[in-house]
């Protein structure tokens, strides 16, 4: 047990020093998985992260590993570690996915406001261009690294590449639509581009008023399926800390086919709890073939 509890450690610390240094791990890959791991750093991109995805698996493995460690010296009993030892693994995906939903939900938020600001830079004369790349300095502060890229983009590579390469980094339903629409007026212009616009404008309020309400609905259910989950590991660690009855048939060979068959029932649990409270969204009928959202990370 203690053999075992050493090589989690040393593997946690080795994995721990390749995140710090920015050397981890290389294994062979195939061509198919080089792009996945693009889509993946897209992925950890939408999210805010600074990690490679070699980094973000080896600091999950650590967290993972640090926990079986310390968990399996304070309960003599590896098995009972399994569990935490998931959860702990599995927290940097669960962090960054609430955050990369959020930071996404922070842009359809803010695209209402950009539309109005480049309609008022067109209704006071300047060019669908010039409008947008004011955005970048003026522009709503979710909106602002983006379009700092676009207009970058745009010098080297045109207007209508440039909106392309900030679909594709965006990945949202709601930006893929805004920017096709911009791609258009941009391409055949006219007079009716503002008038687009505002319609455009109305629709994403509208649907950001329905996602609104169906995230309220759904927090205080994912809540309860989470403490229903955790609760009794909890409550099976603290027993086997305070009692030497339950400490003692833990141990043995029968705990640990009731733990394993625990963490079976656990897992499955967990995603069928994931499978009927997920929220499937607009599909992205705009989006590439190589955008992040089909086959991915969400």
């Amino acid at each position: 047990m203690r053999l075992l509890a050493s090589l989690a450690t040393a593997v946690a610390v080795y994995l721990a020093a390749g995140v710090f240094t920015g050397y981890t791990t290389a294994l062979r890959r195939r061509r198919a998985a080089r792009r996945d791991l693009s889509r993946y750093h897209l992925w950890l991109v939408q999210a805010g992260s600074d990690l490679s995805p070699p980094q973000f698996l080896a600091a999950s493995g650590v967290l993972g590993l640090a926990t079986l460690a310390v968990t399996t010296l304070i309960a003599e009993a590896w098995w009972l570690a399994i569990m935490p030892a998931v959860v702990m693994a599995s927290s940097p995906y669960a962090f960054y996915t609430r955050r990369r939903r959020e930071r996404l939900r922070q842009i359809r938020q803010a695209w209402p406001d950009a539309l109005r600001d480049v309609l008022a830079a067109i209704s006071a004369g300047s060019t669908l261009t010039l409008a947008l790349g004011d955005l970048a300095e003026r522009g709503p502060a979710p909106l602002r690294p983006a379009f700092g890229r676009f207009r970058l983009m745009a010098r080297m590579m045109g207007v209508v590449r440039g909106l392309e390469l900030m679909k594709e980094e965006l990945g949202d339903p709601s930006s893929d639509r805004v920017l096709e629409v911009l791609v258009l007026a941009h391409e055949h212009g006219g007079g009716l581009v503002t008038e687009v616009l505002r319609d455009v404008i109305g629709e994403i309020t509208e649907d950001l008023r329905l996602e609104a309400e169906i995230r309220a609905d759904g927090t205080e259910q994912r809540i309860e399926s989470w403490v229903v989950v955790l609760i009794p590991w909890l409550l099976l660690l603290f027993l086997t800390q305070t009692s030497d009855q339950y400490r003692d048939f833990y141990r043995s060979g029968s705990g640990l086919v009731v733990v394993l068959a625990a963490v079976v029932w656990s897992l499955i649990g967990v995603a069928l709890l994931r499978y009927i409270g997920r929220s499937t969204g607009e599909p992205r009928v705009l989006a590439g073939a190589g955008d992040v959202d089909r086959g991915g990370w969400r």
